[in-house]
């Protein structure tokens, strides 16, 4: 067994589209254990990219795409391990923005993929980071983490020119999420250092994707880095696999490692779906 687990957060843009397969490619070459991916659809290309990685060992899925809005955005999770899809009280209404599930793996955790909406869509994106925000403060439920396209960062710190106070709200739940005792992987282990996950037209920097552990996780983090891969038509172009760089992070399973005991679950009310069990296997 690997002493360290990868997990891989990336924002595949609209799809994947024509570039399903340089994707593919590149998330076989990082060899993660568990792959989260936002802006995944039920188009062909995506579902391609799925059955792909569902022959090349990633074959424990779940996804939250709509039949019958194939080309919507929504997630994918895949793992080598068994996954449950988990249910909470408070959860966000988002269903295709918001997945939770328990990775059965040698040491289990619990993970959260988000992909929060644009600014454009106040009373999507506001009301899933308070959920959120509130999850997180009431987690009683042992090792997880959190992590995705979050479409938020911390003022100056992750921007590389300034919006003013306009996205307080952004600012304020990524500060929450602190607060509440879940740390910003990145930020733990490279403090103040300034990189970007995402360029605007205007060649604006953004650090949009973020990945969050919970305190029983954050003694174990080993690595956390951004990287946008290298599509082999362009390897020059940072944008050539997607507009995102993903998030890959190494997470020691050395049992010897330093763990807070969890504390037992109470007023969560938490409960697994009996619909998913085992999240979606293709045959």
């Amino acid at each position: 067994m690997s002493a360290s687990t990868r997990i891989v957060f990336w924002n595949i843009r609209a799809g994947g589209g024509k570039r399903a397969e340089a994707i593919g490619d590149q998330l076989l070459a990082w060899q993660p254990d568990v792959i989260g991916l936002s802006e995944f659809r039920g188009t062909p290309a995506s579902q391609s990219l799925a059955e792909r990685l569902s022959g090349a060992g990633w074959p424990h899925q779940i996804q939250t795409t709509d039949r019958t809005a194939r080309a919507r955005n929504a997630l994918l999770l895949a793992s080598r391990w068994p996954l449950r899809r988990r249910r909470i009280a408070g959860m966000p209404v988002l269903r295709d923005r918001w997945l939770l599930a328990r990775i059965e793996a040698p040491r289990p955790f619990t993970m959260g993929l988000v992909h929060a909406p644009n600014f454009t869509s106040p009373d999507l994106k506001y009301p899933l980071l308070e959920a959120i925000l509130d999850i997180a403060g009431r987690w009683r439920s042992g090792p997880s983490l959190i992590g995705g396209d979050t479409n938020s960062g911390l003022r100056h710190l992750d921007e590389e020119t300034p919006l003013g106070p306009q996205f307080h709200r952004e600012y304020d739940f990524i500060e929450g999420m602190g607060t509440r005792g879940w740390a910003d992987a990145f930020r733990h282990l490279h403090g103040e250092r300034r990189e970007y996950t995402w360029y605007s037209h205007r060649n604006n920097g953004f650090r949009l994707d973020h990945v969050f552990l919970s305190p029983h996780l954050i003694p174990h983090l080993e690595a956390c880095r951004h990287d946008w891969g290298r599509h082999p038509a362009d390897p020059e172009r940072r944008e050539g696999l997607s507009d995102h760089a993903a998030v890959i992070l190494d997470i020691a399973t050395d049992p010897a490692a330093r763990q807070p005991s969890p504390t037992p679950l109470r007023d969560m009310n938490q409960q697994d779906e009996d619909d998913a069990p085992d999240g979606h296997r293709f045959p």
